[in-house]
């Protein structure tokens, strides 16, 4: 009995051993493989609902919808972020910490309208009054030995002796004279005739006298000025052979000027013969000159849509000089109403050398804004006239325009720099037939300005290089003392230099920005902040420097790490990186883009 017990439990132990074999592994494998195949399952709906792209953290041109090495520095690519949403091609938006710190304001756009008294400003400048210019011409054939009068600008009184000539024909006739002196009691009408050949050659009666009773002939005679002016024009020179007539000097008088405008085609209404307007100057802000139009030009410039309005001043003061800018007020006709016209403030506006450019906010509710391509007509005070490329209601950036494109120049976007967008191109691409970065058709156009300028402008690039040189090396005490420095060489830059309408107003929009920045750095001791607004006087700087240039070879750097991972330029004597954006921490992060002379 006790055996049979102990078969049974073997038995059973055996039994159980044997299931769980059998059974409990190939359980325990069929759950794994569930557990398996379910986290595969989720794997692949994951992959279902996300397009993950890859791109490189020094070359954020490079997409790729795979890991892998960048083609370009072989460095591990990196997820990229998901762009902005609902966005056109080239729409750009930004932080509302990058729309403060860059100072970044818009202005709604409306219809030009007239003062509340009525009053049309025109703006225009001083001309010589035409009707007042007289030709001084030589009254005889002959050679000018002495030319009296040399240059330009040079005041002449009636009376005075403007050159000395020698004139054969002048000499015969003072033989002629001698000898018919000498038969005048017998031939009266042949002395009488002689005389009058001399008159005629604007000799006086008494040089003839004195020719007559010395009985010398004289070989250089003198001209003398017939008006008083100023010499506009000098039409010959000492030692030239001059005919009967010809053309020696033209004389200005300047007693009376022409104030000279542009009036739109839409103001043309209120315009009319005789009105009268009040003139002011920059040379004079506190002096008002009172004057009547005199002219309208009846023919329409069809390029800049405009017609010439001519008023004539009293300027026996001499205050006034031709080629001076001066603003006419002009009392509106009653009864009338001028056609309205899209007018912006002229900080809005930038130039390229061919283009007008504006930043538009396309988004009322969030700073989301594109390039725009607009047509200029006239400037009145402070705002430009658009002809065409922009509508009523329109909000365009009115501060920090640059601040904006040089955003959207990082992203690819059109900009000034840009005309057709697309990234932005680093010095590695150069490898690859791709080279400087910034150098499109409008932004490598240099304007002609002076010398002078460019001296002054190389003082402001020379406190910038210091203020670079203090960031690099961390020292946020010498970098607020630099854009101190800085600021105080931008004020000594002489904007009357600039002769040029658009490089005059190029430079004026891009001094604003550059002391907007300095100012800031110059306010704080913060390094992180000083570096933050030096990304926006770099830009600004580098765009005047391409522009107008200071006869001096310059490298533009670029560290795409700055500025979180957008990237940021600066300006360097040297082709050696020393970034100032990271400074001692990453101090040859970067890259030589561009080289400007």
């Amino acid at each position: 009995m006790n055996k049979n017990i102990l078969y049974i439990a073997i038995a059973v132990i055996i039994g159980l051993g044997a299931g769980w074999l059998i059974f409990g592994k190939g359980s325990s494998d069929t759950m794994a493989n569930k557990d398996i195949s379910d986290m595969s399952d989720q794997h692949d709906h994951s992959g279902e609902t996300e397009d993950q792209m890859w791109t490189c953290s020094m070359h954020p041109q490079i997409m790729q919808p795979e890991a892998g090495d960048c083609p370009i520095c072989g460095m591990d690519l990196i997820p990229a972020e998901a762009g902005v949403e609902g966005l056109a091609a080239n729409e750009i938006k930004m932080t509302e910490n990058a729309m403060a710190l860059a100072n970044i304001q818009t202005t709604i756009v409306g219809n030009l309208q007239t003062s509340d008294d009525g009053i049309i400003s025109l703006s225009g400048k001083i001309a010589a009054n035409e009707e007042n210019n007289t030709v001084q011409a030589n009254y005889f054939k002959g050679r000018i030995e002495r030319l009296n009068v040399n240059y330009e600008g040079q005041q002449v009184n009636r009376g005075q002796l403007l050159a000395t000539i020698y004139a054969p024909d002048l000499v015969a006739a003072q033989q002629e004279l001698i000898t018919a002196a000498s038969l005048k009691a017998s031939q009266p009408a042949l002395y009488k005739a002689v005389r009058n050949k001399l008159k005629n050659w604007k000799l006086s009666d008494s040089q003839i006298n004195s020719i007559e009773e010395s009985g010398t002939v004289r070989e250089n005679f003198p001209i003398y000025a017939t008006v008083s002016g100023t010499v506009s024009e000098v039409m010959a020179a000492q030692g030239d052979y001059v005919n009967q007539g010809q053309p020696i000097v033209k004389l200005s008088n300047l007693n009376s000027v022409w104030a000279e405008f542009d009036a739109y085609e839409r103001q043309i209404s209120q315009l009319k013969e005789g009105q009268k307007v009040t003139i002011t100057s920059n040379a004079y802000p506190n002096k008002e000159f009172e004057a009547s139009v005199s002219f309208i030009d009846p023919t329409l410039n069809t390029k800049s849509r405009t017609v010439s309005v001519r008023a004539t001043l009293n300027n026996k003061e001499n205050l006034l000089k031709p080629g001076m800018f001066v603003t006419a007020k002009v009392a509106m006709t009653k009864g009338n109403t001028m056609e309205s016209a899209i007018s912006i403030p002229a900080t809005a506006v930038m130039w390229t050398g061919e283009r007008s450019l504006v930043y538009v906010k396309t988004n009322p509710n969030e700073p989301v804004f594109e390039m725009q391509e607009v047509t200029l007509g006239t400037k009145n005070g402070e705002n430009y006239t658009i002809i065409e490329g922009l509508s009523n209601g329109d909000e365009v950036v009115t501060n920090g325009t640059f601040t904006v494109d040089a955003a959207a120049q990082l992203q690819g976007k059109k900009s000034m720099m840009n005309a057709s967008g697309g990234k932005t191109m680093t010095g590695h691409e150069g490898h690859l037939g791709m080279e400087n970065l910034n150098n499109t058709v409008d932004a490598a156009k240099r304007m002609d300005v002076a010398s002078k300028f460019q001296e002054q402008l190389k003082t402001v690039f020379d406190d910038y290089i210091m203020l670079k040189t203090a960031l690099t090396n961390d020292q946020s005490e010498k970098a607020k003392t630099a854009a101190q420095t800085l600021q105080k060489s931008l004020t000594q830059v002489d904007l009357a230099l600039l002769k040029d309408k658009n490089a005059n107003n190029h430079w004026a929009q891009l001094e604003k920005e550059l002391k907007a920045s300095s100012n800031e750095i110059a306010q704080t001791s913060d390094i992180k902040t000083q570096r933050n607004h030096f990304i926006s006087l770099s830009a600004h700087l580098i765009n005047a420097m391409k522009a107008f240039g200071i006869n001096q070879e310059i490298y533009i750097d670029f560290c795409p790490m700055a500025n979180n991972n957008e990237g940021a330029y600066w300006l360097s004597t040297e082709k050696k990186i020393q970034n100032p954006y990271y400074g001692q921490a990453m101090l040859k992060c970067g890259e030589v883009t561009e080289t400007v002379q």
